[in-house]
């Protein structure tokens, strides 16, 4: 285990922002962190990352990061309807989706290309297209720092919420997830009803019958279509949380906005963000390499060198002229550092 000092992080972040870290570890195995526990070398302030496809750098990191690389993806359990899917925390999200898919286990194929870790999901709560990772978390392993031990919370323990969890709250900078196990389905539920799924199956010619690989290669197209790739441009896939408003509210913006698009919640009805800030007129703004992504307004990108901070502060002005204009203050949904 090689504990690095003064290491650049622009290529452990998707938005690429160059700023270094003042001690830097990369992880493969369990067993590591009771000795980086013990280590009293290292900060005891910690940066746990994984794809950092969900963290905006605006300065120098006067911490520890850990750089999460445990790996590995095997049955834990199994019966005639079900799999019980235990994958380490340093998977790729996406390569356990299509791993679940060439298994024929339903469940995530409605989560296909969202960007990041595994470790990273249970902590988001990651969701799209109608699917939220709650619904097929069994349970989470993650090693508590303070208590020096390994800790195992069952789905009812996380107190999942919409883009939240325990992970964002109680245990917030107290635990690093290790691994996560997915209760998935042999007898498959295929969910097409929301966003634009339907039709984008009518486009690849799908029947009426539409299964887990053909779900999970819509919403890839779908998302290929809006989504900036971060290979080849800074971003961090949805910026913002889309909020849930009253319902009254909801029908004062409609008298005005009778296009407004609208999604039931269980507390009033949930509006899409990214359409929020596109009649605001932010679509395809740019501020020299800060920009908002020119086919999904729920993007910010960089263009090529915009700090942190650029970054930030066009996030701010977005949250101004939304609240402004309609009443309704955007959440972050990227973490800020």
């Amino acid at each position: 285990m090689l504990i690095q000092k003064n290491v650049s992080l622009k290529p452990y972040n998707s938005f690429g922002i160059d700023v270094s870290a003042s001690h830097f570890v990369e992880l493969t195995h369990e067993w590591e962190l009771e000795e980086l526990t013990a280590d009293e070398t290292v900060p005891t302030t910690r940066l746990v990352l994984g794809g950092g496809s969900n963290i905006l750098f605006t300065k120098n990191v006067a911490a520890l990061v850990i750089k999460n690389n445990m790996m590995g993806i095997e049955v834990a359990e199994e019966n005639e309807e079900h799999v019980w899917l235990q994958a380490k925390a340093g998977v790729v999200w996406h390569e356990l989706v299509l791993y679940a898919i060439d298994h024929n286990l339903g469940g995530i194929e409605n989560l296909a290309l969202i960007p990041g870790c595994v470790g990273a999901s249970p902590m988001q709560n990651i969701g799209a297209y109608g699917m939220e990772v709650k619904d097929v978390i069994d349970e989470v392993a993650c090693w508590h720092w303070e208590e020096k031990r390994m800790m195992v919370l069952r789905n009812e323990d996380c107190q999942f919420g919409y883009r939240d969890s325990i992970f964002k709250q109680g245990l917030k900078d107290k635990v690093l997830i290790t691994s996560v196990v997915f209760k998935l389905n042999k007898l498959h539920k295929v969910n097409t009803s929301y966003g634009a799924i339907q039709q984008q199956l009518a486009t690849m010619g799908v029947s009426n019958e539409p299964t887990i690989k053909t779900v999970a290669n819509a919403v890839i197209a779908i998302r290929e279509s809006k989504l900036p790739d971060p290979n080849k441009i800074g971003n961090a896939g949805s910026f913002f949380k889309n909020p849930t408003i009253s319902l009254e509210l909801f029908k004062a913006i409609q008298l005005h906005q009778p296009n407004i698009p609208a999604y039931p919640a269980n507390e009033g009805v949930k509006v899409p963000a990214g359409w929020l800030i596109e009649q605001c007129g932010w679509k395809g703004y740019r501020d020299g390499d800060a920009g908002v992504h020119a086919l999904q307004a729920l993007v910010l990108v960089n263009y090529g060198n915009a700090t942190g901070a650029e970054m930030l502060h066009l996030s701010e002005k977005i949250i101004e002229s939304v609240k402004e204009k309609f009443g309704i203050e955007l959440e972050r949904e990227v973490n800020i550092w």
